[in-house]
């Protein structure tokens, strides 16, 4: 991976918030990046329950005071940043005072799912992508992990398929087993086509469930991750029959040598 840039895009990462299977190979996929002497930039959204003073965020004013238009809405794009101090990793977190500053991550405390959350998955995509572009960084890999993520592929490809910077970037989706039950927004394919994306290249949002949102993300990935033992069905059917490379599932304990082979040798070749 020496020089390669690759930009990690996800939904969890710790530090910042408590482990689980998204978190935690969003932390270990750039650590070993990293210590093979690639560059990356880690994104994620600032949720409200990640404590700023304690892992010491900050705002970048240089790349913040843009406004995102979400469902014909401005929306304030604030860019925070922080370190990972025994990894020398720096972290951008994507904020918005309407959308993130809440005491939980994609539920309320009675367990049900935010209403906005399809807007919030937007925000995060342009936001990502509106600061890469002011940070002027062309990655070689989109490395995408987390649901809240994965409109990332669809906004890359069709709401900025003009956009240089990502003209030779590959996008690699990693899915994991079923992080959410029920369905986000019934409203959220019209958010979408409201952004010129074509209604029949997303039809599965009709329904936006998790796997319809992995579905779309792995549609628009030129490779796949199973990043999970056990994956709903539905989701491996539909990857199965797409023509695209795949990496099998690996344990986070030998993970390293079969993602570096499978980013050198599948997705960059």
């Amino acid at each position: 991976m020496n020089g390669k840039k690759i930009l990690f895009v996800s939904s969890e990462l710790v530090p910042y918030l408590p482990e689980n299977e998204v978190s935690l190979m969003s932390y270990e996929a750039p650590r070993m990046v990293n210590s093979k002497g690639g560059q990356i930039r880690i994104f994620m959204p600032r949720y409200g329950n990640i404590n700023e003073r304690r892992h010491q965020l900050h705002e970048v004013i240089r790349l913040s005071g843009m406004n995102l238009v979400i469902n014909d809405m401005d929306m304030p794009l604030i860019i925070k940043v922080a370190s990972i101090p025994r990894e020398r990793i720096q972290v951008y977190f994507i904020d918005n005072d309407e959308y993130f500053k809440r005491k939980s991550t994609f539920s309320d405390e009675d367990g049900n799912l935010f209403p906005d959350n399809d807007q919030r998955a937007i925000f995060f995509a342009k936001g990502v992508v509106e600061t890469v572009k002011k940070l002027n960084w062309s990655p070689d890999i989109i490395h995408v992990h987390g649901w809240m993520a994965s409109l990332l592929p669809l906004y890359l490809r069709e709401y900025y398929a003009d956009e240089p910077l990502f003209a030779d970037s590959k996008i690699v989706t990693s899915v994991y087993g079923r992080s959410f039950e029920g369905k986000l927004d019934e409203s959220m394919i019209n958010k979408i086509t409201f952004d010129g994306v074509p209604e029949e290249n997303i039809n599965a949002l009709e329904t936006p469930n998790y796997n319809n949102l992995l579905k779309v993300a792995v549609d628009y990935s030129d490779a796949v991750i199973l990043a999970a033992e056990e994956i709903p069905e539905d989701l491996l059917n539909h990857i199965s029959n797409l023509q695209k490379p795949v990496l099998p599932y690996v344990s986070l304990q030998e993970f390293e040598e079969a993602y570096d082979n499978f980013y050198n040798t599948q997705v960059l070749k």
